[in-house]
């Protein structure tokens, strides 16, 4: 079983969306180099940093202003997910963010407005090869969340086997793709579903709810919420109460509580992303994208 969860992980990954890996058409493919028992690595939106003697790694998030995820993002955390899948000296995954007052404010609206099909295919697959290698991963994966964690940001801190929340009340969480006027997919839905249950999910998702850190922990989209300096304090405690459980039993356990969800995923995913890209081409889709968009830019102004 731990073995077709690690399978799940390595979903292919088109060289359509590697070739794309930034803006000017070159992948950041990370490259790990040993300082004591450290390996770090750094790109232009992901900083890696694995301690093999504790066996911790921190994926930080370091795409300002507000981490979104495009495709240079996506492919960057792939890659950097897939080396410490392979990695032995890693058992544990932290994701946090190193832009202040922010995790992640998700997927980049650029890359969902007037681009091609090609490029709308080129995305979705991308996101949706990330949700894989994070919810399937056969390692302890934990959100310190320092942010506000809307949509894909909530989407990442869901796959997550645990999520700690800054106790801030600006830091909102949760899938609020209707107020954007876009549909969260069934994957996302199924993610919050085996999180907080369907009556819970099936208003947020209508309505778009974002939490407050004290309601998110009340339906139990976080599993705790602390002060802003002690996050990632507690997600590496947190991380030892987990070291504690041997490795072949927590994955086992872990593939078969997910593996019918990914199971459904992969079924789907063709035909997900051309109801991906049918929806987003839509000119009333675009529509309301643009007007979000000219609205953020009043907001800048």
């Amino acid at each position: 079983m731990a073995t077709l969860l690690r399978r799940a992980a390595r979903v292919s990954f088109s060289g359509s969306l590697l070739s794309a890996g930034s803006r000017h058409g070159r992948v950041h493919a990370l490259s790990y180099f040993g300082s004591n028992n450290r390996n770090s690595s750094t790109s232009s939106k992901i900083k890696v940093d694995l301690d093999s003697s504790s066996g911790i790694a921190v994926v930080k998030f370091q795409g300002p202003p507000v981490n979104s995820m495009g495709v240079d993002f996506l492919t960057e955390m792939a890659i950097s997910l897939d080396k410490l899948e392979l990695d032995k000296n890693c058992r544990g995954i932290i994701l946090t963010s190193a832009v202040p007052k922010i995790f992640s404010a998700g997927l980049d609206i650029m890359d969902m407005y007037e681009k091609t099909p090609e490029h709308y295919e080129q995305f979705w697959r991308g996101v949706q090869d990330l949700w894989l290698k994070l919810y399937s991963s056969s390692k302890i994966m934990i959100a310190a969340i320092n942010g506000a964690s809307p949509a894909g940001g909530c989407l990442m801190a869901l796959t997550c086997d645990y999520r700690i929340l800054a106790d801030n009340p600006r830091y909102k969480i949760g899938l609020n793709e209707a107020q954007l006027g876009i549909v969260a997919p069934f994957w996302f839905k199924d993610s919050m579903v085996n999180t907080v249950g369907y009556r819970i999910t099936e208003e947020s998702i209508q309505f778009g709810v974002m939490y407050s850190p004290a309601d998110a922990l009340k339906i139990g989209l976080v599993d705790q919420v602390v002060p802003e300096d002690k996050v990632f304090s507690t997600a590496t405690e947190t991380m030892e109460k987990w070291f504690d459980i041997p490795d072949h039993a927590r994955q086992i356990s872990k593939s078969m509580m997910r593996k019918p969800t990914i199971d459904r995923m992969l079924a789907n995913r063709e035909d997900d992303i051309k109801n991906f890209v049918g929806f987003i081409s839509k000119d009333s889709i675009q529509k309301s994208l643009g007007m979000y968009m000219a609205m953020l830019k009043m907001k800048k102004g």
